[in-house]
């Protein structure tokens, strides 16, 4: 089946849904208790970048123009503002700006696509549900993100970090991989080829052609992003094929 494609509307739904559940897990943790799928980060240094995050964007997709914004060095928060605080108060102003944002004005993004306002709701939705599912781990209640929303984690992975050079690891890679969410009815094909990627359009492919992946991997759509995001292994999903090849596939 072909790639979900989002909307602005879809996206901004998405982060009022994981927004408030990020911000219970992190008022249920203590303030140093260690996030597990961040090595070195406390739930305080997770919540402050979600927050810093916000802040940058917020300054990006209102600075009206492609070229890249200088970055703040925000420094100490205020006396008696607590990481939370700031986060709510970033996440508050960020949500205004997306509500009244047009997708199509013109923004900086780090990507090789359009330099457009709507690149950052889809962003901020990804980066919200999978810190969401950080700081959940740290209290030991981690909910799977929603199918939908995942599998167009997925294809974000695929279509915008893998092409903008955005992983784990340096190599080079030859050779289809497979991935397929279920949950989702989503399949995607991509070619690895050297240091550059290709995502396969299946709308183009009839189901009688032979792909040869040379990897599979099948999982939940939550399980698939959070592999490619770096989050859990791979081993953990339904892997059949040349392993080595999903080491190109990871960007956190």
């Amino acid at each position: 089946m072909s790639r979900l494609h989002g909307t602005k509307d879809f996206w901004i739904g998405a982060l009022r849904a994981e927004g408030p559940a990020f911000a219970a897990a992190v008022a249920d943790a203590p303030p140093e208790t260690p996030v597990l799928s961040c090595p070195g980060w406390t739930v305080t240094d997770l919540t402050r970048h979600l927050g810093e995050v916000y802040h940058w964007v917020n300054i990006v997709v209102t600075a009206g123009g492609t070229t890249r914004p200088e970055h703040p060095e925000l420094g100490a928060l205020p006396a008696g503002t607590s990481a939370l605080e700031f986060w709510q108060q970033e996440y508050g102003r960020l949500m205004a700006t997306f509500e009244s944002l047009e997708p199509e004005v013109p923004a900086w993004n780090w990507a090789p696509q359009p330099k457009k306002a709507g690149f950052w709701p889809r962003r901020m939705a990804h980066e919200t549900a999978v810190h969401r599912w950080d700081a959940q781990l740290a209290i030991a209640a981690g909910e799977p993100i929603e199918a939908k929303l995942a599998a167009d984690g997925v294809s974000e992975v695929l279509d915008t970090w893998l092409p903008a050079g955005r992983r784990t690891a340096t190599g080079r890679w030859h050779g289809v991989v497979h991935l397929a969410a279920p949950d989702a009815g989503q399949d995607w094909y991509l070619r690895l080829r050297g240091e550059g990627v290709a995502l396969l359009d299946t709308d183009t492919i009839l189901d009688h052609d032979n792909h040869h992946a040379r990897a599979e991997v099948t999982g939940t759509a939550s399980d698939l992003l959070l592999a490619l995001m770096g989050r859990v292994s791979f081993d953990t999903l339904g892997v059949r094929g040349d392993r080595a090849l999903l080491d190109g596939l990871r960007t956190g």
